[in-house]
Order: C-alpha cells, then sequence, then structure tokens
C-alpha cells in the first residue's frame, strides 16, 4: 500500500477495511518516525561511546522528534500554521510513539547483549528489526481505537492536501 494512501471520510463511520488501512498507514507512518530516530540515536550514542542509558534516551527523544516531523511536513506543505501542525501532529502520535518506544527498548534491553553488540553486529541489527515490528504490532490497535474515535490520524488525514 502506497504511504500516501489516506481515508477520507465525508458521511457515517469508516467501513472495518478503510479503518484496518488507516490504522496500518498510521503505524507504518508512526514506524517510519520511531526507526529513523532510534538508529540515529543508536549509531550516534555508540559513535561517542555512550552508555545505554544516555543512547535510548538520545534514540528516543529523537525517535519523538522524527515522529512528529513526518506528520507536520504534509500539513505544513497543505498551508497550515506550524502551531497548529505541531498540536495535531502531538494529538495524533504521542500515544502511538510512546507504546512504540516503550515497547521497543523494553524488547532491545531484554535480549541479552543487543545493546552492546555494537553497529557491526548482526545481533544489534536483527535485534532492533524484532523489536521495532513487535512495537509496531502493539501500536496498531490503539492507533485504529483513536482512527475509530475520530481522533489520532483521523484528524491529521482530514487536513491533508487542504489549502488555508
Amino acid at each position: 500500500m502506497p504511504a500516501d494512501a489516506h481515508v477520507h471520510h465525508h458521511h457515517g463511520a469508516p467501513s472495518r477495511n478503510e479503518l484496518n488501512r488507516t490504522a496500518l498507514s498510521a503505524t507504518i507512518h508512526c514506524l517510519t518516525g520511531c526507526a529513523i530516530g532510534e538508529v540515529l540515536g543508536l549509531v550516534i550514542g555508540t559513535a561517542l561511546g555512550w552508555g545505554t542509558a544516555q543512547t535510548i534516551i538520545l534514540a528516543v527523544a529523537l525517535a519523538f522528534l522524527f515522529g512528529y516531523a513526518l506528520t507536520m511536513l504534509p500539513l505544513l506543505r497543505s498551508g497550515l500554521p506550524f502551531r497548529m501542525a505541531l498540536g495535531l501532529a502531538l494529538a495524533a502520535d504521542t500515544a502511538s510513539i510512546t507504546i512504540m518506544e516503550v515497547v521497543d527498548n523494553l524488547i532491545m534491553l531484554a535480549i541479552p547483549g543487543a545493546m552492546d553488540a555494537g553497529l557491526a553486529s548482526s545481533l544489534f541489527w536483527g535485534s532492533l528489526a524484532v523489536a521495532l515490528l513487535i512495537a509496531g504490532a502493539f501500536a496498531f490497535p490503539l492507533n485504529r481505537w483513536l482512527i475509530a474515535r475520530g481522533r489520532g490520524h483521523a484528524v491529521v488525514h482530514s487536513f491533508h492536501g487542504q489549502r488555508s
């Protein structure tokens, strides 16, 4: 499914398939921002010789930053003011990114040696890939629940393509 496939509703509730597609799109979108931030944070922390705690803090901060930025870009391009785009991104993504980051980092910490394996290690990258996929699986039902109630990415999607 293309990343820009968004569901727009004018009347009534979305069908189950539309709801699932929109929730999957929102989850993949959030997962992309989380993955960019996680990888960048882990690479920077490792390159600087930081400990696990400092590296995780940086990775989580960057995951939120990139997650929000990916939501804000199309909103800003559609002409929304920065403050409104930021507010929508915070409302749409905070819960999803939070659950992804908690799950992802708990899994990385639970896999023996994953955080200390180093950037050249298949254990590190394999663990991170598994952790992110599981984190996305945890975030999908949350995104679906929010969208079904007209919240989360349902609000963001209603602004895509509009001009002020």
